[in-house]
């Protein structure tokens, strides 16, 4: 069914989460999420019962590499079209591979090439699903409500990492792997009926001077022309890089190092993450329920600098009680960074660049920031935690300098929403 754009009534005083509109799009990205989570748990557990523990990490890195290399070739099919129509299309494909595999499988024990497969397939369409769901907030809500639905987002994020894999657990120890499959299948066919009842804006561009139509190449090139020109979302990609690849590696990698070197243990390292997302969480919630914060860009700056201070001491703590609590506070920070960097690049951008720019951006978490990986472990293998984690902390210090030695950034303001309007 082909989408139709329907311009939407001036909402500007419905805040975001009693707008109906609104609360469609969430429900489908969340069952859209879930499915995620379901999908790489069915996954896993499909990749240990016929293979070692080589070969499970090839087949859960494999969807990585086509997310990587088409991120940006997916920006501009967001941008060329209807991004409400490239995710349909997408939880479509999505739906029908994951069903396929789960028939596969319930019929006979899956093959690793088939697990490959599917997961190289699933990591092509999704390079496609997550530009055009970056670009698709700005036509559902107006841009005082974006900070808001940003951290409503980030909330369906952690909602689908806490109760996708008990669901995918629960789905494998009844059925098995197939019964999984069948599960996050059905999760993404969820997601659509809910799509299809979404409004969206008329694109309209707040330059007189749009660009031309041209190849796809030439999209590309125009689209990171238009960022490495843009006073402020340049900055703010480029901050975004560096705090990514500064900080990812050393929260991935090098906190399950650490405990191992503490001897803090499996639970420890739980522990960790756990106090982690609850810092994430109760950012997006803070967001969310917020939709308005001051001096954004300031904000911004400093939230950066207590998470790079937090990653840079954390290997210091000597005792596990302050690293969980250290470890709400990054999370906590890095959550309200991440939504003002996303919130002030929705609403800066032109609206026939959202896909790409959402494109370079999310590039930075697949692409960029697993490079760090190897190099973490590496380091602290050869020097310990304590000197890496403070080295990677003062690297990603540097998106700090970024973000106060660029103006536009130091004097970026969320837009506020209007006042209320009696009848």
């Amino acid at each position: 069914m082909a989408a139709v754009e329907t311009a939407l009534p001036e909402r500007a005083t419905t805040p975001a989460h009693r707008d109906g509109n609104v609360l469609r799009w969430l429900t489908a990205y969340t069952a859209s999420l879930v499915g995620d989570s379901v999908y790489f748990a069915a996954l896993a557990w499909s990749a240990q019962k016929v293979a070692g523990p080589a070969e499970v990490g090839l087949v859960m890195a494999t969807g990585s590499l086509p997310r990587a290399l088409l991120m940006l070739g997916g920006g501009v099919l967001a941008d060329r079209f209807d991004p409400r129509r490239v995710i349909l299309g997408s939880d479509t494909l999505r739906c029908l591979l994951i069903l396929a595999v789960a028939a596969g499988i319930a019929l006979t024990a899956p093959a690793l090439w088939i697990l490959i497969a599917v997961a190289l397939v699933f990591g092509a369409v999704d390079a496609l699903f997550v530009p055009a769901v970056g670009a698709l907030p700005p036509r559902i809500t107006s841009p005082e409500q974006l900070a808001r639905v940003t951290g409503m987002r980030s909330l369906s994020m952690r909602l689908a990492q806490i109760a996708g894999p008990p669901i995918g657990g629960l789905a494998m120890g009844l059925g098995g792997p197939a019964a999984a499959f069948t599960v996050a299948g059905l999760l993404f066919a969820l997601s659509l009926p809910l799509l299809l009842t979404t409004r969206i804006r008329p694109l309209e561009s707040r330059d007189a001077a749009r660009p031309e139509p041209r190849t796809a190449r030439g999209d590309l090139l125009d689209g990171l022309r238009y960022i490495r020109r843009h006073r402020l979302i340049g900055p703010l990609v480029a901050v975004s890089a560096i705090s990514e690849l500064g900080l990812i590696g050393t929260l991935n990698v090098g906190m399950v190092l650490l405990n191992a070197e503490r001897g803090w243990g499996p639970s420890g390292y739980g522990w960790i993450i756990s106090g982690f997302g609850a810092g994430a969480a109760a950012s997006a919630a803070l967001l969310a329920i917020a939709g308005w914060l001051p001096r954004a860009g300031l904000l911004l700056a400093g939230t950066l600098l207590v998470s790079c201070v937090g990653a840079a001491t954390i290997a210091l703590v000597p005792a596990l009680w302050l690293a969980v609590v250290l470890a709400a506070v990054i999370g906590l920070n890095a959550g309200v960074l991440s939504s003002l960097d996303n919130a002030l690049i929705q609403t800066a951008a032109e609206p026939v660049y959202l896909g790409r720019v959402t494109s370079v951006v999310m590039l930075n978490v697949v692409g960029v920031a697993p490079l760090s990986y190897p190099l973490v472990g590496a380091a602290i293998g050869a020097w310990g935690a304590a000197p890496v984690f403070a080295g990677c902390g003062a690297f990603a210090g540097l998106g700090v300098v970024i973000a106060l030695t660029a103006s536009a950034v130091r004097q970026a303001e969320l837009p506020r929403q209007r006042p209320a309007v009696r009848t």
